[in-house]
């Protein structure tokens, strides 16, 4: 029986490829789904033998403690650099979403705190 190995909502082209590659190097057998029409399902990738899933998931540890490792060491030479991102890069650079994100959260704390109001009043 099929088992997910890794769901595929938010994941970046590179990753999914990577493990594609991983997968067929090891000659583990897998095949993917496709995300639904209305964003329902967002695909993933299934190992087809349940006896190479273990190999699977122990494959997938190593892969994603060094990407993640990667990720962290860009981001501190970003850092030294002063080419990370911040919030006052991100308000600098796009200022429109930054303040439509923040009244949106203003509203949604807002309507939160309506029932209490209401019940006081």
């Amino acid at each position: 029986m099929s088992k997910l190995l890794m769901n595929l909502r938010n994941v970046p082209d590179d990753e999914a490829d990577d493990v594609r590659a991983m997968l067929d190097q090891r000659r583990i057998a897998y095949y993917e789904t496709k995300p639904s029409r209305w964003g329902i399902s967002f695909g993933g990738i299934w190992v087809t033998e349940a006896s190479d899933f273990a190999e699977a998931k122990r494959l997938m540890a190593i892969y994603q403690a060094g990407r993640q490792q990667r990720a962290r060491d860009e981001h501190e030479s970003a850092k030294r650099a002063g080419t990370a991102e911040t919030f006052w890069s991100v308000l600098r650079n796009d200022p429109v979403r930054v303040v439509l994100t923040m009244l949106g959260i203003v509203f949604m704390l807002a309507l939160l705190a309506l029932p209490v109001m209401l019940l006081r009043g």
